[in-house]
């Protein structure tokens, strides 16, 4: 049968079919402190998801979330046992964004973010083809199921807010090749937020200005700008912060008295 034999719905069918086998995977990774976790973070995974998948060219296949580890210093820093239980609690039910526990809990000490993306990209690599000799025999359990069954590689990508954007130009945060090698190697994808302009950030950084092909800045429309220093401070003088972080959560905050001191 020709093509010309075929009914526009068959062509159509068609196109989405070639254009779904020619998708690139892709696993978006966030790090960070989450201290403590926010809707405002699992927000981003969805908002992210729905803008690469309908780009046409790109298929999110899972979500990882690495917390930081406790030598990263930050001030009111919770303890990574902590800021791992009410991450569990806060994807309980959720079906595609898993923990990672890395970056937070296998190591000891604070990892920059190239290496937290290399190691993930490196599990996610011997997930695709487990015959690699160099490849461990157990597989992480926040990778996705069935990544071996596809026909195209699977690349692990920054998820984060356009604050990160601009703290790629704050000397002495980001060195110059990581940045570099995170937007030319793995990509990022950012998340709109009041008081920042993505656009200029990458403007004002070469790195990023150099490989602005692979920076994917999405807009939130519905207005949520939560931050967990807010979230802290509400808690901290007994001020509800319901709805704005899971119960769950806000429930092993109250039992381990976190935040309080």
């Amino acid at each position: 049968m020709t093509l010309a034999c075929l009914r526009f719905e068959d062509l159509v069918l068609m196109a989405l079919a070639i254009a779904s086998v020619a998708r690139q995977r892709v696993i978006l990774l966030a790090c960070g402190s989450f201290n403590p976790p926010t809707i405002m973070h699992l927000r981003m995974f969805e908002l992210a998801r729905d803008y690469l998948n309908t780009l046409g060219v790109y298929q999110v296949v899972g979500g990882v979330i690495s917390p930081v580890h406790d030598a990263y210093g930050k001030k009111g820093l919770a303890p990574a046992k902590h800021r791992l239980e009410m991450l569990q609690l806060a994807l309980k039910g959720n079906n595609w964004v898993k923990l990672s526990n890395w970056e937070a809990d296998k190591n000891d000490h604070w990892s920059r973010t190239r290496q937290v993306l290399e190691y993930h990209q490196r599990s996610i690599n011997c997930a695709v083809d487990s015959n690699s000799p160099s490849c461990p025999t157990t597989k992480e359990p926040w990778l996705p199921e069935d990544l071996d069954s596809g026909s195209s590689p699977v690349t692990c990508k920054l998820l984060c807010g356009a604050d990160v954007l601009e703290s790629f130009n704050t000397p002495g945060i980001w060195q110059p090749p990581d940045m570099d090698y995170i937007a030319k190697e793995h990509g990022i994808v950012a998340i709109t937020r009041a008081g920042n302009n993505p656009y200029k950030s990458i403007h004002v950084c070469d790195p990023l200005f150099n490989n602005m092909r692979n920076i994917h800045v999405v807009t939130e429309w519905i207005s949520n700008e939560i931050s967990s220093t807010e979230v802290r401070r509400a808690f901290r003088r007994n001020l509800s912060i319901r709805y704005v972080v899971p119960d769950a959560v806000t429930e092993y905050m109250e039992k381990h008295n976190l935040y309080r001191e």
